[in-house]
């Protein structure tokens, strides 16, 4: 990201001096969807995109914000209990708070802000833009006392009370935590996590944005979370001595054993959270191995179970897993709770080209417009840059 763009900002829209400069980054997940509300297991690593920002305390009672991307300041008072009403300075008055609830004394300051993810791609810019003022306050009003997982719950909690997105915690996980080179397995149920070795020597991990809006809220998202609710029902009173919270407590032979008591799509989707949580492992040890075709042929798995029995994927994103298949990607499916957006391909580097021009010459045939392309790296998470 450039430092540059953000400091002659920040000095050309406050008094003139300089702040200190904070960054935050997107993430993608490699594999493990749909599992995080199943209790499982999912596997994101922040990327070399994110929110970077310039902060300087002012002295005053007033938070005073300038979003380089948007061209548009906005001011408020850090105890103002409505806060503003422009949904991108939410995201940072619902940190303040929430870190003030933490007994951090937050002062006034001026900030400029801009970021390089891409809207739309399902890297999540809101997380990234929570976890860089977090970090932010925490290092100048805090001396930098707040834990890491504060940090993260505090932007959830910003998401819950002051946007009304009711999400999980792998996003603002990822940001705070994410290490070069590292990719992270994170236990929905216990926050326990380990770090897994990620440097694929030869490939490209490429995001390709279908640019098909996707679309969670709504029944489509909550009738696979009921399917799987009444699995687990099923499952508690055919098994009465066994205690089932989610679908990560079953096992295959228990599943098969209640089949005649859930109906079919009931099933499939169950059959398809387990297939997962059992890919979710395989890709652990492939990657200690350095074995990536295995980790491909796993995503493409995670794909077909997400189209034909989680039934979240939708025409231009199976076509483009097609597309990468046909090229010899190593491995592609789609990203995210589905219905839209993006796929994630993990590309060997002499193949990459050639699968760029396909997929860009038949999407567009097929569809009127071009898919896009990001080519992302594992990297750091949230961290002071100067």
């Amino acid at each position: 990201m450039d430092t540059e763009k953000v400091r002659s900002r920040f000095i050309k829209h406050f008094d003139g001096q300089t702040g200190n400069i904070y960054m935050s980054p997107g993430r993608i997940n490699l594999i493990g969807e749909h599992t995080d509300y199943n209790g499982g297991f999912v596997f994101p690593g922040a990327v070399d995109k994110g929110i970077m920002a310039e902060v300087r305390p002012n002295g005053l009672d007033t938070v005073i914000l300038y979003s380089i991307d948007l061209k548009d300041k906005v001011e408020f008072k850090v105890d103002d209990p409505k806060g503003p009403k422009a949904t991108w300075a939410r995201y940072i008055y619902g940190v303040i708070q929430e870190m003030r609830a933490l007994g951090v004394d937050v002062k006034g300051f001026n900030a400029a802000f801009y970021g390089d993810v891409p809207l739309g791609a399902g890297m999540s810019s809101s997380a990234a833009l929570e976890s860089c003022f977090a970090f932010a306050i925490n290092d100048l009003f805090a001396n930098g006392r707040i834990s890491k997982w504060d940090m993260v719950l505090a932007g959830q909690a910003t998401e819950h009370k002051y946007v009304g997105v009711n999400c999980g915690i792998m996003d603002q996980f990822a940001s705070v935590f994410g290490q070069k080179g590292k990719l992270m397995r994170l236990d929905c149920r216990s926050r326990e996590f380990q770090y897994f070795p990620f440097d694929p020597q030869g490939y490209k991990l490429v995001l390709v944005n279908s640019k098909v809006k996707h679309e969670l809220v709504g029944s489509p998202y909550n009738d696979r979370r009921k399917s799987c609710e009444n699995v687990v029902a099923a499952l508690g009173k055919h098994f009465p001595d066994k205690k089932y919270e989610t679908l990560r407590d079953a096992t295959w032979l228990e599943l098969e054993e209640v089949k005649t008591e859930i109906s079919a799509e009931d099933y499939k989707r169950a059959h398809f959270v387990l297939g997962e949580k059992d890919r979710v492992l395989a890709v652990s040890d492939a990657l200690e191995a350095g074995d990536y075709e295995t980790v491909g042929r796993k995503m493409y798995e995670t794909h077909e179970g997400l189209s034909k029995e989680y039934e979240v994927s939708c025409e231009e994103l199976d076509f483009l897993v097609e597309v990468a298949k046909a090229n010899g990607v190593s491995g592609s499916r789609i990203m995210g709770g589905g219905f839209g957006g993006c796929t994630i391909n993990l590309v060997k580097d002499d193949v990459y080209d050639t699968f760029v021009a396909d997929a860009k010459k038949k999407f567009t045939a097929k569809y009127g417009h071009e898919p896009e392309f990001y080519p992302v790296v594992i990297s750091d998470g949230s961290h002071k840059v100067c």
